[in-house]
């Protein structure tokens, strides 16, 4: 049995693709709401797996094989924690976890995935993350008066800004600071050519699996939901060896990985999504990659 974690009533597009490609396979696919996770603890415990049982209304994780977490939802922080927990609780019982906890941990947290990034010797654009002001403005500076203000936790370009004059760059980290943000901050790096451009590979395993390229004629936002365009892409193999290697580093078995070519022709690592999309990639590739999820997976099935 595979099982999908998804929100309250999210029954959206990616979760049926999901089931349409596990019809043509004969998977069982149940759908789990992260709110109805419960756990029982101690003798009492039905299960022998470590003494503790894990359910989602009347449907039982820990006999689940594999588990596909999907949008982690809405939460309270203690919330989120506890399924956090109970993430790595099933992957210690041998649930096969497709990505495990730690990986979304990681993923989400774009600090924390770039610091891991940026210590495997990976390149990536020059950062600074400070919380007060003084910091801030000397970072601006530092970084050449061009920057990128990034949420910490956050994903398709929503609440980026780029900030390029020292009173807009004030007045932003001011409401960083009001609203007790942390200031997170990357150096703009030139795209070549009008508009903006990245590239989103697709990582399954130890491969590429497909990958676009996304561009902006008006805007230096590349990302779908901001309008971004998508074209089919292949990769590099040194392109290929760096997503995969950025993904190993967010212990990432599933990933979008997102690198950015500059014009100096370098090219950056920007971040690992732990629970990618693949709708446009799907559109514009021709790749089932619902179906290739499913084939990865299905090996732990037998176990």
């Amino acid at each position: 049995m595979i099982v999908i974690l998804t929100n309250a009533n999210s029954l959206g597009w990616h979760i049926q693709d999901i089931q349409r490609a596990a019809v043509l396979r004969g998977q069982q696919i149940e759908v789990c709401q992260w709110q109805n996770l419960t756990t029982l603890l101690g003798p009492c415990s039905p299960t022998n797996t470590a003494g503790e049982t894990i359910w989602a209304k009347d449907i039982c994780l820990s006999d689940a094989k594999v588990i596909l977490p999907r949008s982690i939802g809405p939460g309270s922080l203690e919330q989120v924690v506890l399924r956090m927990d109970l993430l790595a609780q099933l992957q210690y019982q041998g649930v096969a976890v497709f990505n495990p906890q730690r990986a979304i941990e990681m993923a989400v947290d774009k600090y924390l995935s770039l610091a891991n990034i940026n210590r495997a010797g990976l390149p990536i654009a020059p950062t600074v993350v400070c919380q007060q002001l003084v910091e801030a403005m000397d970072a601006f500076e530092k970084l050449g008066g061009d920057v990128i203000l990034k949420p910490l936790f956050g994903s398709e370009g929503i609440g980026m800004t780029r900030l390029s004059d020292a009173q807009s760059a004030r007045h932003a980290f001011e409401q960083c600071h009001e609203n007790e943000a942390v200031i997170y901050l990357q150096k703009f790096i030139q795209h070549p050519g009008p508009g903006g451009a990245d590239l989103r590979l697709f990582v399954l395993g130890d491969r590429v699996l497909c990958a676009m390229r996304r561009t902006s004629t008006d805007d230096w936002r590349t990302n779908i939901a901001q309008g971004g365009i998508a074209e089919p892409y292949e990769p590099s193999d040194a392109e290929r060896t760096l997503a995969i290697k950025a993904a190993a580093v967010c212990q990432t078995t599933i990933a979008g990985v997102d690198l950015l070519v500059g014009a100096d022709g370098r090219t950056y690592v920007l971040e690992v999504n732990a629970i990618p999309g693949w709708r446009k990639l799907t559109e514009v590739t021709q790749v089932d990659v619902a179906d290739e999820i499913l084939a990865f997976v299905e090996p732990h099935l037998a176990c």
